[in-house]
């Protein structure tokens, strides 16, 4: 990738802070930040691997990802997956369907074990 500009911010979104940086004349977003945010999983580094892996398998040849160096907490920089605009909005859109996939699943779950329940005689 070519040398990134040092022009960087933490946008708030939900009171949450998600690392950002200007690269190629454009904001590009800490992946694993945005993936925190919408699934409030307590590890978002592991969550966006799967994710990677199942739904983004060409994500290093895509010009709206890549990684970036960007500073977490302790102020050192590291190679952070990151996004640009089109690239996080394909990711939150793959991450709303999964957890839509989820909470479907969910409730059918619960729908199925509360009409054995009623067929076994049992109250819910």
């Amino acid at each position: 990738m070519e040398k990134q500009k040092e022009n960087k911010q933490i946008a708030l979104f939900q009171g949450k802070k998600i690392r950002k940086i200007i690269y190629r004349k454009e904001w590009w977003f800490s992946v694993v930040d945005v993936c925190g945010i919408l699934t409030e999983s307590p590890t978002p580094r592991q969550y966006w691997e799967k994710v990677k892996t199942r739904e983004f398998p060409d994500f290093q040849s895509s010009p709206n990802w890549g990684q970036l160096k960007l500073e977490p907490v302790d102020g050192k920089k590291y190679a952070t997956d990151c996004a640009n605009t089109e690239g996080a909005l394909r990711i939150i859109q793959s991450i709303n369907n999964i957890l839509d996939f989820l909470s479907n699943l969910q409730n059918k779950l619960e729908y199925q074990l509360k009409k054995k329940k009623l067929s076994s005689g049992l109250t819910p």
